[in-house]
């Protein structure tokens, strides 16, 4: 009895240990995001070793909104095996690094799956000359993937069940497994497909390669929290919603503080004008209109990073609005 009672006491610390993510947060006056450190148009530095892309821009938004400045984040570079082992221990506040949300890793590791920030599927990418026009023509090729992935598992269930064999070459790091395949190792490279995409967009010869236009399945991206701090997951939740809401209600990081004056009570909410929608999750409330000036709405994160303003030149298909036909649906700040 004794024994359980020192083990429930270990858990309970554990848990309150955690408990209050924004103190700790705003104590330490930075956020530590984790993130990757190699995928184009989500998190991955440029020349001068600032990150760049819409897991970074994310960060970035929540720091301005917890602590006032965009600048104020510590990106946290984790690879695929360490990424959620590094939230749980709280050597991360939240983690934006290209995660899918499946039940498992929101049912039994301890963590919490935020909102959807960007719908994706499991693509191939090819050599050209190869003349493959579909997966099912990659039956007996060799497949460069990524280990601790949901891709590995995922590909194992596309073989079973379309009676298709693929030789996997597993790495542990992404960037190891991007130099493999564009050294010729493996046929083809598996992976999110908008990850497929900045990684040609990279290689050393773009023409040489095309990602395939069939998917193997959902990969719904986004971040997590650590369970038992309702606050904080809150917090990151609603900093997706608020720059969700701006693209519907047509805020942007140029008018951001011109609709925070006008008549549109949508945006007055959504930009701290009026109600208190700061204050009842620890916020200041222009703490969505500070996220806004700093990194724009959805529409202007998603076009900039992976969209006609990046090397991408992704389409928004399933990220586009559900007024225009996508799956971007807010819910609504009042």
């Amino acid at each position: 009895m004794k024994a359980l009672m020192l083990a429930g006491g270990l858990l309970l610390a554990a848990a309150g240990a955690h408990a209050a993510t924004l103190d700790t947060v705003k104590q330490r006056g930075t956020l530590a995001c984790g993130v990757s450190t190699g995928f184009a148009g989500f998190s991955t530095p440029d020349s001068q070793g600032n990150y760049r892309g819409i897991d970074a821009d994310y960060c970035r938004a929540i720091a301005v909104a917890v602590l006032g400045d965009a600048t104020k984040v510590r990106f946290v570079g984790l690879t695929a095996q360490n990424r959620f082992t590094a939230l749980q221990s709280g050597e991360v506040d939240v983690l934006l690094r290209n995660s899918t949300q499946t039940f498992l890793r929101d049912a039994s590791i301890g963590l919490h799956a935020g909102p959807v920030n960007f719908y994706d599927g499991q693509g191939f990418a090819v050599k050209r000359d190869a003349g493959v026009t579909k997966v099912a023509e990659l039956n007996g090729a060799s497949v460069c993937v990524a280990q601790g992935t949901t891709h590995e598992s995922t590909l194992g269930d596309y073989a079973r069940a379309n009676k298709v064999t693929f030789q996997p070459v597993v790495f542990e790091r992404v960037d190891t497994m991007y130099q493999a395949f564009f050294a010729g190792r493996c046929d083809a490279m598996t992976q999110d497909a908008s990850a497929l995409a900045g990684a040609v967009s990279v290689a050393p010869n773009p023409a040489d390669y095309v990602v395939l236009p069939e998917t193997i399945s959902k990969e719904p991206l986004g971040p997590f929290t650590r369970n038992g701090d309702d606050q904080w997951s809150t917090i990151v939740a609603w900093v997706h919603y608020g720059l969700v809401e701006a693209e519907e209600a047509g805020v942007t990081q140029a008018n951001a503080e011109e609709q925070a004056k006008g008549g549109n009570p949508v945006a007055q909410r959504l930009l701290g004008t009026s109600g208190e929608f700061g204050s009842r999750i620890g916020l200041d409330n222009r703490w969505m209109l500070n996220a806004i000036k700093a990194v724009g709405n959805y529409s202007e994160v998603f076009e900039r990073n992976v969209g006609s303003g990046s090397a991408l030149k992704l389409q928004r298909g399933r990220n586009a609005l559900w007024s225009q036909g996508g799956m971007m649906y807010a819910i609504p700040f009042r």
